[in-house]
């Protein structure tokens, strides 16, 4: 074989070898983008969670899924499905009892087309919860004694109240009711706030403040602060002719010493609907609204639901 024919076959050997470890090397390059998993993506509203604040809770998953539910905090969380972007969303909050620390969001899918035995994903994300400054002392304030120190007819009054607050407070509807931004229920002054600590009549008793109370005489407008199912509508010992709104997810908003009733137990309301006017009644210092928000159990700031931006 001649100098010539050796160089040729050689060149030839050698650029085989480059085309061959070329391709190779396009194929390993290839696999891990061909191969890699989409991944969950969690918005959390606010993005500071604070002790007695509410949240929502933003998911979208990495493929379809048929149901999407979690926990928070030991609570159970069901999330409702938007087709148009895709996302799930769910309510929740934080007890205004819960330390600062990191806790942990649950999620568990199904997916909506899955072999057998292979249709549940999960994933868990790690989340900070702050301690909000809130009020913890306010001047004593004066109301009647049946309220400090009840007799025993009103003691078995004030005991049919709490049973029909517990049956019917801790109801829980799964359905999303609310759509969109809270609002206020009544333009007006806010006179007290949200986890101030009250003390009636000299001492003889304190509780903290578990909502928002507006600064309105006797028979303002109340409206509605989205939309929803009457829960309740009937006079209470402590709380005066009382609302409760039951807006899905295992949210309630709560109004307090109404005059008059506009509404009636299941009865459905849009958000800004009028369904009563304020006044006294109940365990009041005067004419006013107070405004509570519960989520399974656990009362939350209505001043920090009304700032959030919801869809």
């Amino acid at each position: 074989m001649t100098w010539l024919a050796k160089s040729s076959r050689t060149f030839g050997l050698s650029f085989l070898r480059m085309l061959l470890s070329c391709a190779l090397l396009a194929c390993f390059s290839f696999l891990p983008y061909a191969h890699a998993a989409p991944a969950w993506a969690v918005q959390v509203q606010p993005s500071k969670l604070v002790n007695g604040g509410p949240i929502l809770f933003q998911v979208k998953a990495p493929v379809p899924l048929a149901s999407l539910s979690g926990s928070w905090l030991d609570h159970p969380i069901t999330f409702s499905f938007d087709a148009a972007s895709k996302i799930w969303t769910a309510f929740a909050g934080v007890s205004i009892e819960t330390a600062p620390g990191t806790y942990t969001l649950n999620l568990t899918g199904e997916r909506a087309h899955a072999r057998t035995g292979d249709s549940r994903m999960t994933f868990s994300r790690k989340l900070t919860v702050t301690r909000a400054k809130y009020p913890r002392t306010k001047a004593a304030l004066t109301v009647e004694g049946k309220f400090t120190a009840p007799s025993p007819e009103q003691m078995q009054q004030i005991d049919e109240s709490k049973k029909i607050k517990e049956d019917y407070l801790n109801r829980v509807t799964l359905q999303r009711e609310w759509s969109g931004k809270f609002t206020e229920p009544a333009h007006a002054a806010i006179s007290d706030v949200f986890g101030s600590a009250r003390i009636f009549n000299n001492g003889k008793t304190s509780s903290p403040h578990q909502g928002l109370d507006f600064r309105v005489p006797t028979g303002t407008p109340i409206a509605a602060m989205n939309a929803g199912t009457v829960l309740l509508a009937r006079p209470l010992y402590y709380e005066g002719n009382f609302i409760v709104i039951d807006h899905g997810q295992g949210l309630l908003t709560l109004y307090l010493h109404l005059s008059e009733f506009k509404v009636k137990e299941g009865d459905r309301v849009e958000r800004g609907q009028e369904i009563g006017l304020s006044g006294g009644t109940g365990r009041a210092t005067g004419p006013h609204l107070h405004v509570a928000v519960r989520w399974q159990g656990v009362y939350l700031d209505p001043a920090r639901l009304l700032q959030l931006a919801l869809p």
